[in-house]
């Protein structure tokens, strides 16, 4: 019987402004160690990892007496290009997914194409521009560079909510599902999933 492939991958990226190591495992179940300088989003990826069912491991630091910006932008590049290269030539993935998560009040929705084109779509107002020091600007920022690195399209739409938390902690949950149900192997599939034979 053939061993099953690991779909895992780790990076190491320092810039001057920061200085990050990440270990991502596909087929995890739902272990997250996450040491950032940015609370709020190590909540986040400890939210995604456990609903997706991932293995992460995040140790960054960065220039966050500027402010959390470039931390949060090279976390999700970084998360982008693991994710990529973990999944390799993406044979026998199912692809796509699409998944809502209610948070409470809030109800956000990810939808996604394991597409090799990367695209982001962001439909979300939050009632707040800040969650504790975090400014929500940045989710936008860090799902873009997930989406560009990774090299998929990645529609996010927040429908209602009256929390900022709740609403982007729907966000995340829906990420890490959408992810792990359009990574998982379907073994129908025959090869890679595209009339075009590569993705």
């Amino acid at each position: 019987m053939t061993e099953p492939v690991k779909r895992t991958a780790d990076i190491a990226r320092k810039t001057n402004e920061t200085d990050i190591k990440l270990a991502f495992n596909v087929d995890g179940s739902g272990q997250a160690t996450i040491e950032t300088d940015v609370p709020f989003l190590n909540h986040m990826l400890d939210l995604f990892t456990k609903h997706g069912q991932f293995d992460l491991k995040v140790e960054a630091r960065g220039d966050v007496d500027i402010d959390d910006h470039h931390t949060v932008e090279d976390i999700g590049i970084c998360l982008g290009q693991t994710l990529r290269e973990a999944l390799g030539d993406k044979r026998g993935i199912k692809r796509y997914a699409s998944v809502f998560v209610p948070m409470d009040e809030a109800l956000a929705q990810v939808v996604i194409d394991v597409s090799n084109r990367p695209h982001f779509e962001y439909r979300a107002e939050y009632p707040a521009q800040t969650v504790g020091s975090f400014h929500v600007e940045l989710v936008h920022e860090f799902l873009w560079k997930l989406a560009l690195e990774a090299r998929i399209t990645l529609h996010v739409i927040v429908h209602y909510g009256r929390n900022t938390h709740h609403m982007i902690e729907a966000v995340f949950k829906a990420l890490g599902r959408a992810i792990d149900e359009a990574t998982t192997i379907d073994p129908r599939v025959q090869g890679v999933p595209s009339t075009k034979g590569v993705l």
